[in-house]
């Protein structure tokens, strides 16, 4: 009786990973976060994580209700600005500093640390999500995942 009981245990236990293998992924972001600039009026810049759903898409804008325009980049001290970044079915995409990442200009000064900011980010097929981001000072670490 003990052995058909643990064996039970064991398929439900291993089979459980594989209940989500037929499921289509779903797209969504995270992990969102705003380092203020470090000299008043320059600009701050945004990090999150997107995760892509179902089919192929392109992010073509992020932006914020503190800040007056926003422009995506890529690259670390050599960034360019880019109009999309691809987000491949399924795939991680983050946006992290020394790589992707999201420039707000004209931030309105009244944006501190420990603020959670809300960002926008809309997609080629026309979905729009909504990241919470909460803002750190220029020079503290970035938030731990």
């Amino acid at each position: 009786m003990r052995r058909a009981v643990f064996l039970g245990l064991c398929a439900l236990a291993m089979g459980a990973p594989l209940g989500g293998c037929g499921e289509k992924p779903t797209l969504y972001a995270e992990e969102g976060w705003v380092r203020l600039a470090a000299v008043p009026g320059r600009p701050a810049a945004a990090y999150f994580i997107v995760h892509g759903g179902p089919k192929p898409l392109d992010l073509i804008s992020v932006s914020s209700d503190v800040a007056i325009t926003s422009e995506m980049h890529e690259g670390g001290m050599a960034m360019k600005k880019v109009d999309r970044v691809p987000i491949p079915a399924g795939a991680t995409v983050p946006f992290a500093p020394g790589g992707r990442h999201v420039m707000l200009y004209d931030m309105n000064p009244g944006v501190k640390p420990g603020r959670i900011l809300s960002l926008l980010l809309t997609f080629s097929d026309g979905t729009r999500l909504r990241q919470g981001a909460r803002v750190i000072a220029a020079g503290d670490p970035a938030p731990q995942s």
